[in-house]
């Protein structure tokens, strides 16, 4: 048995490839412009009779109708190129069930800021950028991030002419906002406009990113950073459950599956009368959402939720405020002492500091969320 380091789970999509080809491969995934009739057990009644289909009359409500590049008619191909034998870079079936309610609720989307998290190959990105104002796709590592935007250079042509389109860097064991820096910016890096345009994103998207306690521990801690910010965004997850055997359990679990589920208050269960933040979900019904690409099975472990996060706003807006207004001063201070500003400007600097302190005591008599969301009360003036 070759060395575990060595071995690399596989998405049933990739069984088709020639075994000899290690990478790049090329993947053609071919969408129609209305929904397909897959399931057999869609096409019998109630009663148990045979449903025939019969021609559509009306004029496609799907992505081609918005007659963007190519697949004008019945269906468009998007190009995805990836690694087959890499994980998370690949295409997995909840990427695919997520794709199919984008396709499935295209106009909801129209004009709208949209955010991916764990963008992997861009598939579903490129589907959003068909109808978005714009989109973020986000992962993290630059060969990743690099085989991404290829991705969507290869896909350019299926966009909305007027859509904003861009690859970028986002670590969820990092805070948020990220610190900007105009000197030597590295690929894939964040501007001040971004930050902007992401406050004002509607909806948050992210598929097979539940695999893992520690990755599913940094996503919630970033969603809540993300969510706190900004208009009200709801978050669509796909996710499938891998199951494996442990030997802290000996059984066998679906990896990082539990700990989302301790994230997420369901909604028909929930008070919505309670203090603390929460995020609360409702599982959305797959049978209600119709596939328009061929190729997969969804099977019985892929779930679609919806989530939003609940938390007490007016509070949340003045002690951000009040914490960015000390973290600004602080920094006044410390630059003016590296730079002995107090011996020229002794006045001054005594003002800038007597004006801290008071903001520091204000501070301190409001409760304030701990950092875990995404808050956190500054430190002590420099002394």
């Amino acid at each position: 048995m070759e060395d575990s380091e060595n071995d690399h789970v596989m998405s049933e999509i990739h069984l088709g490839c020639p075994p000899t080809t290690i990478g790049p491969f090329i993947s053609r995934f071919t969408f129609s412009s209305y929904p397909l009739l897959l399931d057999p057990s869609s096409m019998i009644d109630k009663d148990g009779d045979l449903l025939l289909p019969r021609r559509r009359r009306t004029k496609p409500t799907g992505p081609s109708s918005h007659g963007h590049g190519h697949g004008h008619g019945s269906s468009f191909t998007v190009t995805i190129q990836h690694s087959i034998t890499s994980t998370l870079p690949d295409v997995w079936k909840s990427q695919l069930v997520l794709s199919d309610f984008v396709l499935h609720n295209m106009s909801l989307l129209n004009g709208l800021v949209c955010l991916e998290l764990g963008a992997g190959t861009g598939l579903l990105g490129i589907l959003l950028a068909r109808v978005a104002k714009a989109v973020f796709l986000t992962d993290h590592g630059d060969q990743i991030l690099g085989n991404c935007l290829r991705n969507v250079e290869l896909n350019s042509s299926l966009f909305h002419p007027q859509a904003i389109v861009n690859v970028r860097d986002l670590n969820w064991m990092s805070e948020w906002p990220l610190q900007v820096t105009h000197a030597d910016p590295k690929p894939f890096c964040w501007s001040f406009q971004d930050f902007e345009l992401v406050k004002s994103a509607s909806f948050i998207f992210a598929a097979d990113v539940i695999y893992s306690d520690d990755l599913t521990i940094a996503l919630f801690s970033m969603l809540k950073r993300l969510m706190s910010l900004g208009c009200d965004k709801v978050l669509y997850l796909g996710l499938e459950k891998r199951y494996n055997f442990s030997l802290d359990d000996l059984n066998v679990v679906a990896n990082g599956y539990a700990c989302f589920r301790r994230y997420i208050k369901e909604d028909a269960l929930c008070d919505h009368s309670d203090k603390k933040s929460f995020f609360v979900g409702n599982r959305i019904d797959l049978k209600q959402i119709p596939q328009y690409t061929q190729g997969y099975d969804r099977g019985e472990d892929v779930e679609l939720w919806e989530i939003r996060y609940f938390m007490r706003r007016l509070r949340l807006h003045l002690t951000f405020l009040l914490s960015a207004c000390i973290s600004e001063a602080q920094e006044c201070v410390r630059l003016a002492s590296a730079r002995n500003d107090e011996s020229a400007n002794p006045e001054n600097f005594a003002i800038l500091r007597g004006l801290l302190l008071k903001l520091q005591e204000l501070i301190s008599q409001v409760p304030i969320p701990e950092k875990d969301e995404g808050f956190t009360k500054p430190g002590p003036a420099p002394g």
